[in-house]
């Protein structure tokens, strides 16, 4: 509620009408329920909002109904290709709250065909949307339903997909689709670091560009964002070689140990490496998680009862984000601090495997006494492989009733690169 002065000055405007303040700011009047009472917030026309302490208040002609969004369903038309359109929420789809004034999942994929109106002409679009969740609030079992939901789509006409999804945990869901989905066609998962309403919104491009990629001759898992900070085009990243490399820039994806498999402009696809091609035949379901995967991230003085845990509650196998090349505390002073013991136990009972936390490059086993220490026991050192994607790899391996001790170095879907060059660290 706005403070009693500033109702006062409001006269009969109301949230949604177009107002004048200080005869300087003019934009739609915001409802107000948090923070300073005596500040009026108003949507400007770029789609920002400004809070502005008010002497004087104008109602002016026109405004908006707040909450009623524009929603488009695009038609289907003869000779266009078709594509799969799965929507499961994130900021992609997400509008300001008007309450609080932070932003909300509210947008229908409807809804969100009537930002980006320029989707229209490029395919025919067969829309599902079967859940509406933050990325933080995906889990592993999500992942499974949204393979299925992939082969389904893939097995029914579709001539590739578009995948939205919010950006925090879109590595992870990438990763997993690129094990869980053998496809003869593009899957293109895609998000927006900026909501819709402001006007920064990175999605209209993504989705152009995700469009654009899903029709491509690639068959590729890939996550498709701004490549750069301007709307200029987007990279096509490895499904198993990117991740979030920033908070909040619209170019916060990155390749790693990996350059970008394509530039994608709304129009046309330029490939950067060479991909496996499009291909005939059906999509395979492969989707499976063990969810009693485990995954531990190293820090000095760490103790060693962080993986005693796992073994005490019956996990199946863990994943270890150790230190540079491979390392966890051994040959340390204080004999309670080394994990040698619990190695010994934990290797004894599920797979361990090590990847490194410093992105880029890779662990290797042979270089220093206490990294050699852990291979004898059996540790797995899972060469330039992501962290993230060593632990979704290790979970759906054992989901699948494979050994990753066996598996775990195979190549499946680009996740390990045997050759590293200056371009893959930038």
């Amino acid at each position: 509620m706005y403070s009693k002065r500033v109702q006062k000055l409001l006269a009969n405007a109301n949230p949604g009408d177009r107002v004048n303040v200080n005869g300087e700011y003019e934009g739609v009047l915001m409802p107000r329920t948090q923070g300073d009472a005596d500040a009026v917030i108003l949507k400007l026309d770029s789609g920002y909002n400004v809070g502005v302490k008010p002497e004087k208040i104008r109602k002016l002609k026109g405004g908006v109904a707040l909450e009623n969004f524009a929603a488009k369903k695009i038609k289907k038309k003869s000779g266009l290709p078709n594509l799969a359109f799965i929507a499961t929420g994130g900021t992609i789809a997400s509008r300001v709250d008007y309450e609080t004034g932070g932003v909300k999942m509210v947008l229908t994929p409807a809804e969100l065909f009537a930002v980006v109106p320029e989707l229209e002409g490029k395919a025919n679009f067969s829309v599902s949307a079967p859940f509406t969740l933050a990325s933080e609030d995906i889990t592993p079992k999500d992942w499974v339903k949204l393979a299925e939901e992939c082969v389904k789509k893939l097995n029914s006409g579709a001539e590739g997909v578009i995948l939205t999804h919010g950006t925090d945990t879109l590595g992870y869901t990438a990763a997993a689709l690129s094990f869980m989905v053998d496809s003869p066609k593009p899957i293109a998962l895609v998000g927006a670091q900026r909501s819709s309403d402001r006007g920064s919104f990175d999605g209209a491009l993504n989705l152009s560009c995700a469009t654009q990629y899903a029709l491509s001759e690639s068959r590729e898992v890939a996550v498709v964002m701004h490549a750069s900070y301007d709307d200029d085009y987007c990279f096509a990243h490895r499904g198993t070689k990117v991740r979030k490399m920033h908070s909040t820039r619209r170019d916060a994806f990155k390749s790693v140990n990996d350059s970008p498999l394509a530039r994608v402009y709304p129009d046309k696809t330029e490939f950067l490496q060479e991909v496996r091609k499009r291909g005939a035949g059906d999509a395979v379901s492969r989707a499976a998680f063990q969810e009693k995967t485990g995954f531990v991230k190293v820090y000095p003085g760490i103790d060693p009862e962080h993986l005693e845990w796992f073994v005490d509650k019956g996990y199946k196998g863990v994943v270890i984000e150790a230190f540079a090349l491979g390392h966890v505390p051994t040959l340390t002073t204080n004999k309670k601090k080394s994990w040698l013991k619990v190695m010994e136990r934990a290797t004894r009972e599920m797979p361990v495997a090590f990847a490194t936390q410093c992105i880029f490059g890779r662990v290797n086993p042979n270089v220093y006494r206490n990294l050699r220490v852990m291979k004898e026991l059996g540790v797995i050192y899972c060469e330039d492989m992501l962290p993230e994607t060593a632990f979704v790899k290790m979970g759906w391996l054992l989901g699948r009733g494979e050994d990753p001790r066996e598996k775990m170095l195979e190549n499946v879907a680009g996740e390990l690169n045997s050759r590293l060059t200056e371009k893959h660290f930038i």
